[in-house]
């Protein structure tokens, strides 16, 4: 190296240093195109069977319409706000936390196997039965308790939705399988079972207010309308499995780095650096070539050339444990 330290710092220098350190890689990552993966949110549904579930919700709210309509002898318009795939103890959470005076109907095939939950917010339910009972003060109030009569008549209207959505799919056949609840959500999950909840707004012609409806339907039930089908499990064998993945992994590309040694510069010492410089590296001649991998230094070798190129001789397996 130069025994005489440069201190005038030409623009030129600094603009190739900041390109050698950082710049050039940034510009490769932009041509890297990434999607964001939300390990707290589940992916039990592609893309495109979340959107056919789109459209089965869209019809859904429609006859939910209808429904509404015929019950309330009111205008009502209820459209899909959302549909999101959840893990049960992100929702358990929820309920917990400020969902604990909604009111809930299980649903499913049978009482032994619920599918699902109609969750209707206490200011929804309010104004739900304020419109079946005729009554335009009454919904006023949404902290208001529900009395038997009201309650009742809620359940109908969560009744009337499992209806619909038994008669919207062939394959299915559901039932109320208990009364209305308020507070915790009437299923007893683990919190790692996959569940879609579907937000409707609910929303009266005459009215600027819009309220909610859920419903929350274990994702394994949707498969049929997402269009999701298992494949056999006995068509494709462990070994079959074992021997593909490990075919591919033969055939990635790694890059290996034969690193003959490294120094430890100051800032003002790399940009003084003139050609025919002199750098002192931190191992002897005698010392090995460390042959590293994405990172990982996998073989020890000593220097040599082949055809008139460098090479390195592995001489050393180096522990990777």
């Amino acid at each position: 190296m130069s025994s005489t330290i440069n201190n005038n710092f030409s623009r030129k220098k600094i603009q190739q240093l900041l390109a050698a350190i950082g710049s050039r890689s940034a510009d490769d990552t932009t041509q890297i195109e990434t999607t964001e993966y939300n390990w707290h949110q589940p992916h039990y549904f592609s893309s495109s069977q979340l959107s056919k579930l789109d459209d089965f919700a869209e019809k859904t709210a429609a006859m939910i319409t209808k429904k509404f309509t015929d019950l309330c002898h009111s205008s009502f318009n209820v459209t899909i706000a959302s549909t999101i795939q959840h893990f049960a103890d992100e929702l358990l959470g929820q309920t917990s936390e400020s969902k604990k005076d909604d009111y809930h109907l299980p649903f499913g095939s049978d009482p032994n196997h619920l599918c699902g939950i109609v969750s209707i917010p206490s200011q929804t339910a309010t104004i739900l039965v304020t419109q079946l009972l005729g009554d335009s003060e009454s919904g006023q109030d949404s902290d208001k308790a529900l009395s038997q009569l009201e309650e009742s008549l809620l359940l109908d209207l969560a009744s009337a939705i499992v209806e619909i959505l038994s008669g919207s799919y062939d394959n299915y056949d559901f039932h109320p399988t208990g009364s209305i609840v308020q507070g915790q959500l009437p299923l007893e999950l683990q919190g790692i079972e996959e569940l879609c909840k579907f937000t409707f707004n609910v929303k009266k012609a005459d009215s600027e207010n819009t309220s909610e409806v859920q419903l929350l339907i274990f994702c394994e039930t949707l498969e049929p309308i997402a269009g999701k089908t298992a494949q056999a499990a006995d068509g494709f064998p462990a070994e079959d499995i074992s021997k593909a993945i490990l075919d591919r992994l033969q055939e990635m590309p790694v890059s290996v780095t034969a690193q003959l040694g490294s120094a430890m510069l100051t800032f003002e010492e790399v940009m003084s650096l003139q050609v025919n410089d002199i750098l002192l590296l931190d191992k002897g001649i005698d010392e090995p070539v460390e042959l590293i991998a994405e990172g990982r230094m996998l073989f020890r070798g000593q220097a040599a050339k082949s055809a008139g190129k460098y090479a390195v001789v592995i001489t050393e397996l180096c522990d990777t444990e």
